[in-house]
């Protein structure tokens, strides 16, 4: 089972402080994840798209930059994806919408996925998940239901994702269970479909234009 972790931010400033919370929601993460997996970070750092947004879809054959080129195989070869981002604005980090956005809906497509959210205030990045489910439905890589929240992650978790005194570590590990446990069954079920009957050759994947998706 390959999964994704994609880490919703590209702040390395400070204030916030301490900057980056999202690396630690990401390393609990691995930490909690309850199954044997390979897991991968995908930080948006490590993605540069250049200044111009050009889509890796839109390229001609094998002519997209190298590093758009190897998150497109990762995230086609991935079986789920846990999508973290904090909250901007009652809505899902720009960084995080603007690398997804980079990737046609077929390669996430027919795999789940876990929404994850943070932040440094009492909401935990709640309003954010409401608008995530609509855009990963779209991507093709449908939610499962259950969804984890952080209020005040800098006071639950260090730099190596784990529990810090006076964080409760055994009620946040079964918080963090439920909801893998939830994305494994989903995961090892379409996993297993599949292997019986490919969606991908029964429906067609859109990738010339929007009008594809047109009513007759």
């Amino acid at each position: 089972m390959k999964i994704l972790i994609f880490l919703g931010s590209a702040r390395i400033s400070s204030p916030p402080n301490p900057p980056r919370l999202g690396e630690r929601i990401a390393r609990a993460c691995q930490l909690f994840f309850p199954a044997d997996a390979d897991l991968e970070i995908i930080d948006p750092l490590n993605y540069s798209s250049g200044e111009i947004f050009k889509p890796h879809f839109s390229y001609s054959s094998n002519s997209a930059p190298e590093t758009l080129q190897a998150l497109a195989a990762k995230i086609g070869s991935a079986d789920a994806y846990v999508m973290i981002s904090p909250e901007y604005n009652h809505s899902m980090s720009p960084a995080l919408a603007h690398l997804l956005n980079h990737f046609g809906s077929s390669l996430y497509a027919y795999k789940p996925s876990l929404i994850v959210t943070y932040s440094a205030g009492q909401w935990g990045g709640t309003r954010a998940a409401v608008g995530m489910r609509t855009f990963l439905s779209e991507l093709g890589c449908l939610p499962v239901s259950a969804m984890l929240h952080i209020p005040r992650a800098q006071e639950v978790f260090d730099e190596q994702g784990q529990t810090l005194a006076g964080a409760d570590n055994e009620r946040w590990a079964g918080y963090f269970k439920r909801a893998f446990l939830q994305l494994i069954w989903w995961t090892e079920a379409t996993q297993a479909h599949k292997k019986r009957v490919d969606p991908h050759t029964i429906i067609a994947n859109f990738k010339r234009d929007p009008s594809q998706r047109n009513a007759p």
